[in-house]
């Protein structure tokens, strides 16, 4: 045939001739697309790495303003700013300290934790792991729904639906528990101390915890749990040796930011723990009333008059500044350690 018309086959041009030759115009289709795309993603990188920038700049930012600002009323301190338990700003020089503000915010923060934790752990185990599709969704949705309630709501149900019933709960616990100091029995009303706050912050922080955990158990790798059945371990076996290992990072992370949250709440803790005497003796009691910083500086912004006085609730406002972010910190090296191992 091609003898007859003269025209090879190797001349015929085929389908692929036009990306190989460039087209008419001598440039490949794709080489517009290649530009674009190099483009997209410089403009992409270089928005990241700014907001990135932006972040970091102003946590910067804000760590020196409360420096700045605390530094005069720290100058000016008659009591010693750690393990005092002065609070009087009224005079001076200024005398004042954080030891019962900083025990009151770890502690409630801490017990809210360890109520939060295994229960954010289950929940989301079973929605990832047991519960039917028809029930996990909605279950879900649910749970995530508690993280949109305002804290002045959960303040609000705390002090007045769940307080008032909390007494015969701290009655067993002093009963059982009352030999050890952080249990032992005071006079402070049930719905109004460190331990019934902490159940309050549990509850606020559980649909943090959940939600990220419930994500990370979601995206275990099925070929671990098949290789785990097919082993013969049972359904808890393939949770505690496929699941809970890929899920630990998470958790962690999950749990950092529900501390994070529990440790700068304000609202519901002002509104819940009754404050003490400023001659009060120390307690290590759980079942007594004190002050967080948060609540500490909310209870007292009306008293913002004049920039030393300020300044000390600042430096309180340090002290919980510095502690989120030791805690993030810590929470950092755990994941990063953590990915290490595994790798």
């Amino acid at each position: 045939m091609s003898s007859i018309t003269g025209v090879s086959a190797a001349d015929t041009p085929g389908p692929d001739d036009d990306l190989h030759e460039g087209g008419p115009e001598g440039r490949t289709p794709s080489s517009d697309g290649a530009s674009t795309g190099r483009l997209g993603d410089k403009i992409f990188a270089g928005l990241a790495s700014g907001a990135g920038i932006l972040v970091v700049a102003l946590v910067t930012l804000v760590g020196a303003f409360l420096v700045i600002q605390a530094i005069p009323a720290l100058t000016n301190n008659d009591s010693n700013f750690l393990l005092s338990q002065d609070w009087n700003v009224d005079t001076n020089p200024l005398q004042f300290g954080i030891a019962r503000l900083l025990w009151v915010t770890v502690a409630t923060s801490l017990v809210a934790m360890a109520i939060a934790v295994p229960f954010s752990v289950c929940i989301a185990l079973f929605l990832t792991q047991y519960a039917p599709s028809w029930l996990a969704k909605p279950g879900a949705a649910l749970i995530d729904l508690l993280a949109a309630v305002p804290s002045i709501v959960y303040g609000l149900w705390g002090v007045f639906t769940i307080g008032p019933h909390f007494q015969p709960v701290q009655n067993v616990l002093t009963s059982v528990l009352g030999w050890l100091p952080f249990f032992e029995k005071t006079q402070t009303s049930a719905g109004s101390t460190i331990f019934f706050v902490s159940v309050i912050l549990a509850i606020m922080i559980l649909p943090i915890i959940t939600a990220l955990s419930r994500e990370v158990f979601a995206q275990t790798p099925q070929a671990h749990k098949d290789a785990a059945t097919a082993l013969g371990a049972t359904k808890w076996e393939v949770i505690r040796t496929a699941v809970l290992p890929f899920g630990k990072p998470g958790i962690i992370s999950a749990s950092m930011l529900g501390l994070g949250r529990a440790l700068g709440e304000t609202v519901a803790v002002m509104m819940i723990v009754s404050a003490l005497a400023p001659n009060a003796p120390w307690s290590w009691s759980l079942f007594t009333g004190g002050e967080t910083f948060a609540s500490k500086i909310a209870n007292n912004a009306g008293e913002f008059d004049n920039p030393t006085k300020t300044g000390a609730y600042i430096a309180a406002g340090l002290v919980l500044f510095i502690l989120t972010f030791i805690v993030n910190s810590l929470a950092r090296i755990v994941i990063e350690r953590r990915k290490a191992f595994s790798e």
